[in-house]
Order: structure tokens, then sequence, then C-alpha cells
């Protein structure tokens, strides 16, 4: 690790921005309670200063680069690489009147997280050693069971999550044929034997038939119910909280683009646990604010997906879990030189190298990249 002083951080002007999006195929189709799909983008960013590089990414459309070079390029270029605050402030301003939501917000935290990605690599830091640690490793939850899936190819994933990660959480995609869901939470239940089990359908359900999964849910030890109903809908989400039985937690929040969002969702009592997603939320910033918002209601958090991401983040929050969402997994992996590995159920960021620990795998990245056909690449400078 670098071990850079003070007089090396004090003037880091950002002196170049780039952006990457990569087009990558799932391993097989896959399909949730009301999508399919079978590639995932990925949007990467690269930020500079003071002769060190900062990595961040989003998962999101390829519509997020053109906000990043119009947009949000203007707005870092020259700023200092430590004036964090400052700049999250007027990207969210500079994005105004094009909606701060969606689109938007995944461009700002793929930003944000780069920024402070290189922030902490002038300082000769890990990220969670800047942020504040508060431990060192967290438990991860395997995360997939898509609804397209054959009993064969659940059972082979579920089992993988609990025998060869060591998982003590798994959670299953349900919502598509909610006739057949019963049965297919009883076959998750007898696959992973004891470990807990967590469905999720992605907003798939009306009111009164996700009531009557959660009694279903109850029946096979399921302990937590994900997004049953539209995120829109929180009047809906805090009644099934409050008729739900009590095993059952009630949890959403990936699709809150902001801190502002999730405190809506808890100041309607709508969730027993919070999620939030850094590459939606803002980035490293709007997280940091989502988890000081859940302490504050009392509620536990857990990140959604990007679990690289999330694995610093991790150690810096009373989070209850880390998505080990089966896609985004293996695309870091392709991708990142760096990413984290889990052992027993848990993962912990490498505390020996500075920043998120990662480095881009360029050649694989670009072998991506041709492959899709579809790539967007671009660079700007001070």
């Amino acid at each position: 690790m670098s071990a850079r002083g003070p007089a090396a951080a004090a003037d880091a002007p950002v002196t170049r921005l780039a952006a990457w999006t990569i087009d990558i195929p799932t391993e097989t189709p896959e399909a949730d309670g009301t999508l399919e799909w079978d590639s995932t983008t990925i949007v990467l960013v690269e930020t500079e200063a003071g002769g060190d590089a900062g990595l961040g990414y989003t998962y999101a459309s390829r519509a997020a680069f053109a906000v990043i070079e119009d947009v949000l390029a203007p707005c870092v270029l020259g700023r200092d690489a430590f004036a964090g605050a400052a700049v999250a402030a007027d990207m969210l301003r500079q994005v105004r009147n094009i909606g701060r939501q969606g689109i938007s917000a995944c461009a700002i935290a793929a930003v944000d997280t780069a920024l402070w990605d290189l922030r902490a690599k002038l300082c000769g830091q890990p990220l969670c050693n800047l942020l504040g640690r508060l431990r060192t490793h967290a438990p991860i939850y395997g995360s997939g069971g898509f609804t397209n899936y054959t009993r064969r190819q659940l059972e082979r994933q579920l089992d993988g999550f609990v025998r060869e990660l060591g998982c003590k959480f798994v959670k299953m995609k349900i919502g598509a044929d909610p006739a057949a869901d019963p049965a297919r939470i009883a076959f998750a239940r007898e696959v992973i034997g004891e470990a807990a089990l967590m469905v999720d359908a992605n907003g798939a359900l009306e009111r009164k038939q996700a009531l009557a999964l959660a009694h279903v849910c109850a029946e096979h030890g399921v302990v937590w119910f994900e997004e049953p109903l539209s995120s829109d809908d929180v009047a809906g989400l805090a009644w099934l909280r409050a008729h739900a039985p009590a095993p059952v937690a009630i949890a959403a929040g990936e699709y809150a683009w902001d801190v502002w969002a999730l405190r809506t969702l808890l100041e309607a009592g709508a969730v027993d646990a919070l999620q939030a997603d850094a590459t939606r939320c803002l980035g490293v910033t709007g997280f940091m604010q989502a988890a000081a918002l859940a302490a504050a209601f009392h509620t536990p958090l857990s990140s959604h997906c990007a679990p690289t991401l999330h694995c610093h983040l991790s150690a810096a929050t009373p989070m209850a879990h880390v998505e080990w969402f089966f896609d985004h997994a293996r695309i870091e992996r392709m991708l990142f030189d760096g990413a984290p590995e889990p052992r027993n159920g848990r993962i912990a960021p490498d505390l020996s190298r500075p920043g998120l620990g990662l480095a881009l795998k360029r050649q694989d990245a670009m072998r991506l990249s041709e492959q899709s056909g579809r790539s967007l690449r671009g660079e700007w400078r001070l």
C-alpha cells in the first residue's frame, strides 16, 4: 500500500474522466417476476488526479454514458478530488432539468464512486478505512433462483450457494407464476436445508395476492419477502407489513434513487428491512446517507446487488448482509482484479490495497466490448 502524505493529497484537481459501457451476455437467459433478459450492461467510470486513478461503476442503460459526457464531466473536471460533498451537490444540481432519478442517478453513482475510490488511493488507504471501518467482513446471501430456471437449475444454484460459498441465507425469484410459487418455495426449502430462505417478487403481485403468499412463506420458514408489491405502492407495502405473519420481513428500497425516496419508505412504516444500492442511489455518498437514515429509524440495512462495491461499504456500516447476486458477482470477477471471493458465507475487503482494491482487467474488458459490438467509450481531460 502506498503511503502518500498530506502534502501529496492537498492539491488534487481531477484531470481526467472516462466512461465505458459494456454489454455482457448472461450465462443463460434470466427472468424474475416482471422482466426477462439475456445481457447486462455495466457502465465503468475512471477518474484521475494527483497521479492516481479511481474506478466506479453502475449497472444501467448506455444512456448513462450521455449523462456523464454532457452533464457530469464538465462538473467534475478541474475540481478538487477531495471536495466530495461539493461535487456531489453540484452533480445533483446539474441534472435538475433532465430528471434526478433513474439514468441520472446511476450516472452520478458511477462518478461519485470513482471519486471516492480516487480519494482513498490518494490517501493510500482502503476505502472502508477512509469511511471509518466498523468491521473486517460481512455475511452475504446467495441470490439468483430465476423464475425461468428448471428445477434442476434451481437446485444446482441454490445448493451451490450453501455448500460451495457457505451462505447462511439464500434468495430466489418468485412472482412470474404465483400459482406455482408455493411448490417452488417448498422445493427451495428442501434444497437449502437449514439455511434461511428469502424470496423476491420484484413488485409482481397485488396486495391480497401478496398477503396470501406471505402466509405460504411463513409455513416454509421464509424470513424475507422482497418487493412483494411495486415500491411505488408505499401504502400497499405498509398495509402488507402490518398484516403479514411476523416472521416474514418485508423488504424494499432497491429502486430508491436517493435518500429521500428511502426516507419515504421508512416514514410510511413500509419495510422491516431497507435495501440500498450504491450503483443507483447516488454512489458511495448516497449509500452512506442511506446507512445513517436506516440507523435513525432502527431498521436493518442490506445492500442490493454489486457485491464488489458493497464489500467496502459493508465494512463501514452495520449492514445485515450483502447480496451476492449471481449475475453481478460473475461480471465483477470477469472485469476486476481484486473482486472479493466468499469464504464461509462472508466477504472481506482487502486491507492491503488502497481504494476499492480493484484493477480493471483491460484486455478482458476490450474482448467483451468487441464481442458486444455496442460499447461506448469516451475520455475527457482538463
